[in-house]
C-alpha cells in the first residue's frame, strides 16, 4: 500500500487526503507512477496566486488558462478581469481554483494507469 506523505510530501492538506484515498488500493509501482505523472500536471495554489496577481498588471485570466479554463481566460482577457471583480475573487479562491484542477487531472491519470 502507498504513503502519499513519501511519494509526495509537498502536497498538503485537502490535496493530500484525496490523493490518498486514490492510491491507497495501488500497489507501490503504480503509486509511484501516478506521482510522478501528477507531479507534472499539478498546479501548485502559489503558482495561481502569483499569476492571478498578473491580472491587475493588465494580463488578466492567465491562472484561467493554466487551469485549462480556457473560455473564462478569454473573458477574462478581454474584459480586464471582468473589471477585476474576477481577478480578486480569484484572490480570494486561489487555493479553490487549483485544487479542483488537480482533483480533475487526478482523477484522469487513475483512469489512464488502472
Amino acid at each position: 500500500m502507498a504513503n502519499v506523505y513519501e511519494l509526495m510530501p509537498e502536497i498538503m492538506g485537502e490535496e493530500q487526503m484525496y490523493i490518498s484515498s486514490l492510491i491507497k488500493n495501488l500497489d507501490d509501482q503504480k503509486a509511484q507512477q501516478f506521482a510522478n505523472i501528477y507531479r507534472a500536471r499539478r498546479r501548485d495554489p502559489m503558482i495561481i496566486l502569483l499569476v492571478t496577481l498578473v491580472g491587475f498588471l493588465g494580463i488578466a485570466g492567465i491562472q484561467r488558462f493554466l487551469t485549462d479554463q480556457i473560455g473564462l481566460g478569454i473573458l477574462y482577457l478581454l474584459t480586464g478581469g471582468i473589471c477585476l471583480i474576477g481577478t480578486i475573487i480569484d484572490l480570494v479562491n486561489y487555493k479553490r481554483i487549483a485544487f479542483e484542477y488537480n482533483q480533475k487531472q487526478a482523477a484522469q491519470i487513475i483512469m489512464m494507469i488502472k
